[in-house]
C-alpha cells in the first residue's frame, strides 16, 4: 500500500489506518487510553527504511467502536490485526510492536499463530513494551500467592488498582462523565504526557478492553516459536519488572532491553524505542 491514510473494514468496525515509509513492514499498535499518534515520533524514525503502519484500535481515535462491549474480546482484536495485514502488508511477513494494551492484544496474535491458518507463517518477530500476555499477568499472582511472596503481589496490586476500579459498572464513566478535564489533565501531569481530542470518548470505549478480558479463566502459559523482544521501562508505575520473570516459559527465542524511563517510553524515549526495534528487525528479516 502507498504512504496514507485508510479505512480498513474488520467485522463491523471501521479502522483508520496509516502508511509510512518503504522496507521491512513494521505494524506499531497503541495502547490505553492513546490513539495511534503515540507512536508518530517512533515511527517518523522507523520509516526512512521501513515500512510503517498504524492504525487506531477500536474504539479509539478515528476508528470507529464496535456495538456491543463483547467486541472488545481478545479475539476481536486479533481479527482486526488480520484485517489491516491483508488490506496492508498481504504478501510479506511482518514485525509486530505493541504498547501497553497493544501488546496485550498482540500477544495473542502471537500465541495463537501457529493455530491460525490467517496468521501463520506471517509474523516475523514482536517487540513487547508495557504489555504482558494477561496469561502471565494471572499466572504472576497466582504463582507468588502459592510461594507466599506477599510483597511482590501487593506490589503489583497497588499498581494495577485501576484494573479492578474498571469492573465496577457504569461508577467510572459517572467519573469520566463528571470531570474529564480533571482525569485527563491529572494523567497528563503525572506522565508528562498529552492526549488527542478523542481522550473521553477512547477512554469510556477503551474500558472495555478490562472489562472483557481481564479475569478470564486461566489458560495456562502457552508457548510460542515468534522471536520476542521485551522491552522493559524500569519506571513503569503500572508494571512491575518483576512480572515478566516467567516469561522465557512462554518464548522460545527471548531477549529482553531494560530501559530507565516510565510507562510512556514510546514518547518519552522514542529514539531508543526505535534504535531497539530496528535491531530486532534486522536480527529477524
Amino acid at each position: 500500500m502507498a504512504d496514507g491514510s485508510s479505512r480498513v473494514r474488520s467485522g463491523d468496525v471501521l479502522l483508520d489506518v496509516r502508511v509510512r515509509g518503504t522496507g521491512p513492514a513494521v505494524v506499531l499498535v497503541h495502547g490505553f487510553p492513546d490513539t495511534q499518534g503515540v507512536w508518530d515520533d517512533v515511527a517518523a524514525r522507523l520509516a526512512a527504511d521501513h515500512t510503517v503502519v498504524t492504525y487506531d484500535v477500536r474504539g479509539a481515535g478515528c476508528s470507529t467502536a464496535p456495538p456491543r462491549h463483547d467486541g472488545y474480546r481478545r479475539e476481536r482484536l486479533v481479527d482486526d490485526l488480520v484485517a489491516v495485514l491483508d488490506a496492508t502488508v498481504p504478501d510479506h511477513p511482518v514485525h509486530l510492536v505493541g504498547h501497553d494494551w497493544g501488546s496485550v492484544q498482540l500477544w495473542e496474535a502471537v500465541l495463537t499463530e501457529a493455530d491460525d491458518p490467517r496468521l501463520r507463517g506471517r509474523l516475523a518477530s514482536f517487540t513487547s513494551i508495557s504489555g504482558p500476555p494477561i496469561d502471565l499477568l494471572g499466572h504472576y499472582f497466582r504463582h507468588n500467592v502459592r510461594r507466599r511472596r506477599l510483597g511482590r503481589v501487593l506490589d503489583q496490586a497497588r499498581r494495577s488498582w485501576y484494573i479492578g476500579a474498571f469492573q465496577v459498572p457504569l461508577v467510572p464513566e459517572l467519573v469520566l462523565s463528571a470531570g474529564p478535564g480533571l482525569a485527563r489533565s491529572a494523567i497528563e501531569r503525572l506522565e508528562d504526557v498529552r492526549f488527542g481530542p478523542t481522550f473521553v470518548t477512547d477512554v469510556r470505549h477503551g474500558i472495555n478492553l478490562y472489562r472483557q478480558n481481564v479475569g478470564l479463566p486461566a489458560r495456562g502459559l502457552r508457548r510460542t516459536s515468534v522471536p520476542v523482544r521485551l522491552v522493559v521501562p524500569l519506571r513503569d508505575r503500572y508494571l512491575s519488572p518483576a512480572l515478566y520473570e516467567d516469561l522465557p516459559a512462554m518464548v522460545e527465542r527471548l531477549s529482553r532491553v531494560d530501559v530507565d524511563a516510565g510507562h510512556w517510553v514510546v514518547r518519552h524515549e522514542a529514539e531508543t524505542v526505535a534504535r531497539t526495534v530496528a535491531e530486532h528487525v534486522r536480527a529477524h528479516t
